[in-house]
Order: structure tokens, then C-alpha cells, then sequence
């Protein structure tokens, strides 16, 4: 098949490009604006594939959205384009909103007219799929699950624009006969994840002796799902998955925040010790994230009994893998860090 990717130079969307070239005989274009987040190293391993295509261009054109439709002629659109951290989304709302509902207004209309110039053979076969998040689902407490008929209630910006985003696609779906996929994910996490994020964060920060932040008392818990699990779930759902329907994916790996920090630290002992000391003696508490959701966790029976498809990679391997990834690729987190952003912290202005 031919898959359009957009955000593909972005964390999840380059383990899913990565994944569809090297595993795959799919050819991907992959249609990212380049912002902060969206770095082309990530995708080096896979940029000399003659399978493997680059343009960069904003999913808020509707030019260079159709134009990419035109010329590339894909069977899927595979839509991970969007702003993605909460703390940024509470102090600059206003890109969230534009992006990922504007954005994928923009997608969903361009696709759709590209889709209705199709045969009814090429028709039946395409797949819309809108990538998204269990932060949608809002804040769960000690007990219970996400599930994909969980009721919406986002608390950030970021998930409310998440939100915005998965009913338009399925009002395009409903109304317009699109065919129209959506998945909400847990926590990703793995190589080339962009050094805002809690787990590469801490890595860094570690490493480099400054204070590892840990917000309120770190009890807020999250499901953590490894990144190259996610793409094998993406690929399956787009290649075998049902039209109009949603699939949650989890790794099943509850964790609290404090837990994957001291993980964190206790592998960097064994990996990289200090002269003196451990690194857990650079865990701070700060002040919290505002309306910080306390737990998510994701239901995911129905991937796995729809679909076949389970997380392949435990949370201990995962974490593991992923330490020893940033010791072993400086160069990639160092140059974001010369130019794009130094680990200070987001998300504390008012909006």
C-alpha cells in the first residue's frame, strides 16, 4: 500500500515510518511541517529507501494537503500530525487549537475529496486513520479502565483539542461515508522521543547532574506503552481494522511518575554510576502540573481480540532499552538541545 504519514519526523510517527519501511513493502511519504518536535535525524536509518518519500509542509495548507494527495495517490492516510505536550498546550493554547483541530479540518476535507475522485475498487480500500490519545477520556481514580466507549472529558488543552479532533473525524466518517479510523494510545515511550517528555527528560537531566523534577507527589500514574509496540498496533489496524470503528491502545504498565523516575535512576547506576552518590539523589518534588489528571489506563481487549495484536516489550525491557538508547545516541538529544529547547520547564504560565 501507499501510506501518507503525517507528523512523520515526529516521535511516534517515525517508529511507524521506521516500522512500515523496514518491515514492510509499503511506501511512505511522510508530510510533516518540521516544528520543534519534528526532527529528520529520526528518520535517517529508513531516507535512502527508494520506498521512502519527504515533504515538508503544514496540514493547516490546504494546497500542499491536496497536492500531496494528488501526487502520491495513498491507499492510507495515517494522521499523527499534532502539538502533543500538555505543558505547552497550558502556556500557549492557541497552536494546539489551530493545529489539531484546524489541521485535521483541513485533512478531513482534502482527504474527502480525494477519496470521492476514486474508483469504487480504490474507494472500498482506503482508510482515514486519526491518531490520538487516552487524555481525551480525562482522569480516572484508583480504580478502573479507558475503554473505547468511555465518555469524553478533557481537562487540558491539549487533550480538549485532542478531543475536538476525533469528533470531527467521526462526524466525516457518519456524515460523508469517509472511511475513518481512531485509535487513543497511552503513554509512549522509547528512542528518539523529544527531551520535553518525563522519561527522556529524566534521562537527561540525570545525566547532565541537574535536579530530576517530579511533580506534586508523584502519585499521578500512567500506562506506558513501548513506541515500537504502538507502531505494530497502527499498522494493524489500519490494514485490518474495521471502517468507523475505535481501538484503544495500552501497554498495560501502570506506573506512578515516581516509579519510572526511580527506574530510571536505578538503570543509570548500573549503566553510567556517578563518582559519588546515586542518581536518585537529584529527585525534586515541584510544585504540580495545573489540573493535573491522576491516573490513566487503558483498556485494550479489543485490539487484541479484534486484531491479534498484544504489547510485545514489558515495561522493564522497554525502560531498559530506552536509557541505554540515550546513552548510546547523544549526538541526536544534544543537538535538539543546542537548538530547540534546554529542558527548562513548561507549563506553568495561565494560558
Amino acid at each position: 500500500m501507499r501510506i501518507l504519514v503525517t507528523g512523520g519526523a515526529g516521535f511516534i510517527g517515525s517508529a511507524l515510518v521506521r516500522r512500515l519501511v523496514e518491515h514492510t513493502a509499503h511506501e511512505v511519504l511522510v508530510f510533516d511541517k518540521l516544528t520543534y518536535a519534528g526532527v529528520l535525524s529520526s528518520l535517517e536509518s529508513v531516507a535512502a529507501s527508494n520506498r521512502y518519500s519527504f515533504v515538508q509542509a503544514d496540514i493547516c495548507d490546504a494546497d500542499a494537503v491536496s497536492k500531496a494527495l494528488q501526487e502520491f495517490r495513498p491507499d492510507v492516510v495515517a494522521h499523527l500530525a499534532a502539538e502533543s505536550h500538555v505543558d505547552r498546550s497550558i502556556d500557549g493554547p492557541g497552536d494546539f487549537i489551530q493545529t489539531n483541530m484546524v489541521g485535521t479540518f483541513v485533512m478531513l476535507n482534502q482527504t474527502l475529496g480525494y477519496w470521492r475522485a476514486l474508483n469504487e475498487d480504490a474507494k472500498a480500500a482506503f482508510r482515514f486513520h486519526h491518531i490520538s490519545t487516552d487524555e481525551v477520556f480525562g482522569s480516572l481514580g484508583e480504580d478502573g479502565f479507558f475503554t473505547e466507549t468511555t465518555p469524553y472529558d478533557p481537562r487540558s488543552p491539549y487533550s480538549a483539542s485532542k478531543a475536538g479532533s476525533d469528533h470531527l473525524v467521526r462526524a466525516w466518517g457518519h456524515t460523508y461515508g469517509l472511511p475513518v479510523l481512531v485509535t487513543n494510545c497511552s503513554n509512549n515511550y522509547g528512542p528518539y522521543h523529544f527531551p520535553e517528555k518525563l522519561i527522556p527528560l529524566i534521562i537527561i537531566r540525570a545525566l547532565n547532574g541537574e535536579p530530576l523534577p517530579v511533580y506534586g507527589d508523584g502519585s499521578n500514574v500512567r500506562d506506558w506503552l513501548f513506541v515500537d509496540d504502538h507502531a505494530r498496533a497502527l499498522q494493524a489496524v489500519f490494514e485490518t481494522g474495521t471502517p468507523g470503528e475505535t481501538y484503544n491502545v495500552g501497554g498495560n504498565a501502570e506506573r506512578k511518575n515516581i516509579e519510572v523516575v526511580t527506574a530510571i535512576c536505578s538503570i543509570l547506576d548500573r549503566l553510567r554510576p556517578k563518582d559519588e552518590g546515586q542518581y536518585a539523589d537529584q529527585i525534586t518534588y515541584v510544585t504540580d502540573r495545573p489540573g493535573h489528571d491522576h491516573r490513566y489506563a487503558i483498556d485494550a481487549s479489543k485490539i487484541r481480540s479484534d486484531l491479534d495484536w498484544t504489547p510485545a516489550v514489558t515495561f522493564e525491557q522497554g525502560i531498559e532499552q530506552t536509557v541505554a538508547w540515550y546513552l548510546e545516541n547523544q549526538s541526536w538529544w544534544q543537538d535538539i538541545l543546542d537548538a530547540r529547547y534546554s529542558t527548562q520547564r513548561l507549563g506553568v504560565a495561565n494560558g
